[in-house]
């Protein structure tokens, strides 16, 4: 990868936009992911601010890029993710985790998720709709589907593949912890079903 300056304020800014899109994060999502100011961050991709070592740091971990990834151009952009079991980037949230399989490739269609779900842990009360379809495939445990008031019961090597526009939720009601593999398939680039199923706000520390 051919070395680049840091004064490059205005690239840095347009590669913070193109990795927030391709993460589905809007920018106020981000901003609460990271720790950092909305403002400061809108700032930054706009090019009117050059963020410090640190703030980078942070938005790194926040999006599970490298912080190079900040300083690569689209044409540089990675075409295969190899993730080693136990190496893998995670975001905390209550009751459980997730990790981004495909983080650092340029895709639009959608994200692929391992999601791991402490007993007891639910979706909330309130029914999740998104655009385009959603996949769900049960690697450990059991987790429960509930999709425009039918219930599914998820044991290993079972799958759900719906229209994502059915109001639905999940749960694992079982005592033991429970693992799957969560794809979005959305069909509006400005939908984000990461956040819908994993609020900002409920996310904590990436690691």
């Amino acid at each position: 990868m051919s070395q680049r300056p840091l004064g490059t304020t205005i690239m840095v800014g347009e590669r913070l936009r193109a990795l927030r899109n391709n993460h589905g994060f809007s920018l106020r999502s981000l901003a609460e992911i990271s720790g950092l100011n909305f403002n400061t961050l809108s700032l930054i991709e706009n090019g009117k601010s050059s963020p410090s070592v640190s703030t980078l740091q942070r938005l790194a971990l926040a999006l599970n890029v490298p912080i190079t990834a900040f300083f690569e151009s689209e044409g540089e952009t990675i075409s295969i993710v190899y993730q080693k079991e136990g190496q893998r980037t995670k975001a905390s949230f209550l009751h459980g985790s997730l990790a981004n399989l495909g983080a650092g490739l340029n895709y639009q269609w959608g994200q692929v998720l391992l999601v791991s779900l402490n007993p007891g842990t639910n979706s909330g009360s309130t029914p999740i709709v998104h655009t385009g379809y959603e996949m769900v495939y049960c690697i450990e445990g059991h987790i429960d589907y509930n999709i425009d008031g039918e219930d599914y019961t998820l044991e290993p090597g079972d799958s759900l593949f719906f229209e994502a526009h059915l109001p639905h939720c999940w749960a694992n009601k079982s005592e033991i912890l429970s693992r799957s593999l969560l794809v979005f398939y959305p069909s509006d680039e400005n939908d984000s079903p990461l956040e819908k199923h994993f609020p900002p706000e409920h996310l904590m520390n990436m690691g």
